[in-house]
């Protein structure tokens, strides 16, 4: 999961701080992700000039809002229908997504978690395709003897994957609440700038 990803998620729920998106990144993931806060405010920043994030304003007490475009919208739920971050590993995608997701308030978690279900099944059906073409393969020589061997434990070792992946996913509750609202944390130092008016904090229409 990018941190792109995640902000981009985050703000689903509708306009937040950086401080608060930060801290939200962490324990949304079970601490599974936590990156330097300078990384989340320079992510935001990139965001906001691809037009994905825009300001909304600011808190009483001064803190820059941000909240999703309409095309930021998009984004964020283009990850969440399984859209995984390029050079991801499936495996994290999926931990991620589903940890996410069973924390956001209001969300359907139950989708993503069955519609990862469906990929993991696929990718056990691909590998397990694999495994058997390679299985019993007669070579000349030692090295492609070896060569399919190889390649056969490689195709098992993605079955084995999809399975622990399958059992997982089963395992999970969906009937167990773990949905949160944002939580208000406040920096000790860095980004306040002077207060300001509060914006209306509805979602942007584009």
């Amino acid at each position: 999961m990018a941190v792109r990803d995640a902000l981009l998620v985050l703000l689903t729920v509708g306009p937040a701080y950086g401080f608060q998106l930060h801290g939200g990144l962490a324990t949304r993931t079970g601490g599974r992700r936590s990156v330097n806060v300078g990384q989340t405010y320079a992510t935001l920043e990139r965001l906001t000039k691809q037009r994905l994030v825009e300001p909304a304003g600011t808190t009483e007490d001064g803190l820059p809002l941000h909240r999703l475009t309409r095309a930021g919208v998009d984004a964020a739920h283009a990850w969440l229908d399984g859209a995984d971050a390029a050079g991801s590993d499936p495996w994290d995608e999926t931990v991620d997504r589903v940890l996410i997701a069973r924390s956001l308030p209001g969300f359907d978690a139950d989708a993503v978690i069955a519609a990862e279900r469906g990929r993991w099944t696929q990718r056990r059906a691909q590998a397990s395709r694999a495994a058997g073409a390679t299985a019993g393969v007669e070579a000349a020589e030692p090295a492609e003897a070896a060569e399919a061997e190889l390649a056969r434990l490689a195709a098992s070792a993605g079955v084995a994957r999809a399975d622990a992946a399958l059992a997982w996913l089963d395992a999970l509750d969906s009937t167990e609440r773990l949905a949160f609202a944002p939580r208000a944390a406040r920096p000790k130092r860095g980004r306040r700038p002077g207060a300001a008016p509060v914006a209306d904090a509805q979602p942007a229409d584009a």
